[in-house]
């Protein structure tokens, strides 16, 4: 019987995991990840929203072997969520020892310094991935729409493997940013959502950003807020959203 083959990289309802990576030893704010935000920690509700997204076959924290991460450990345990320790500096490394003892088809990545994060962008960009045959690596931060803080990426579990033994220096830190600063070695697509909000900053990195999220946790309390809610409401805040707005973000190419 002839026909044509099919395509060798098209994926049929794939195992999504989802990898959080969060550390104790932040060096702008130590300890953050575990900062109460309205009785949850940051971790928890990062960990809230990914689950949430209902996308997600499984869902690990991805830490380090630092005495100091003791602490991640003991609050994944008080959180019920899979934990996997690795090196302090190689962030990829432990995502890849997070993926080998949690085996799926594609990794959606976390950082635990995203507090406000909105389930329903996690749903969305898993839609989009499903949807195009072939793709190596899908984020929100190609062509960035949406506040710093509430981007989600996704990149196939096999291309990150290849990242694992291509990558060097600052891309072991960044985990994906070796494959979409190669786009010509990776199927790469940006999703963008309207209007464009990426004058604001909503991430968890700075005294400045920790006050500005403790006021929105401090109105909204111990929920995940939709993204429309959230800006709609800062648009009348504007001593708010200028607690934040000078701080610089850190380069690529710094760690």
């Amino acid at each position: 019987m002839s026909g044509t083959a099919a395509p060798d990289r098209v994926d049929a309802a794939p195992r999504i995991i989802g990898i959080v990576q969060a550390r104790m030893g932040s060096s702008r704010l130590p300890g953050k990840v575990l900062r109460p935000l309205a009785g949850r920690s940051v971790l928890g509700r990062v960990v809230r929203a990914a689950s949430d997204s209902g996308v997600l076959a499984d869902l690990v924290v991805a830490t380090s072997t630092d005495p100091i991460d003791d602490a991640v450990v003991a609050e994944c345990d008080q959180l019920g969520v899979a934990y996997h320790r690795g090196p302090v500096d190689d962030v990829l490394d432990r995502f890849l020892g997070a993926l080998a003892a949690h085996p799926g088809d594609a990794v959606m990545r976390f950082t635990a310094d995203c507090p406000l994060l909105d389930p329903e962008i996690i749903t969305l960009v898993a839609s989009v991935y499903r949807a195009v045959p072939g793709l190596d690596y899908a984020s929100t931060s190609i062509a960035r729409t949406l506040p710093r803080g509430l981007d989600v990426e996704i990149v196939r579990a096999e291309t990150l493997r290849t990242v694992g033994r291509l990558a060097t220096d600052h891309h072991r830190v960044h985990v994906t940013s070796y494959a979409y600063t190669h786009p010509e070695l990776f199927r790469v697509l940006g999703v963008t959502l309207t209007p464009d909000r990426s004058a604001l900053r909503l991430t968890l990195d700075t005294e400045q950003d920790w006050a500005l999220v403790s006021a929105i946790t401090d109105h909204f309390g111990d929920v995940s807020v939709p993204l429309a809610k959230l800006t709609d409401w800062l648009d009348g805040q504007p001593h708010l959203r200028a607690l934040n707005a000078d701080v610089r973000q850190k380069r690529l190419e710094e760690s």
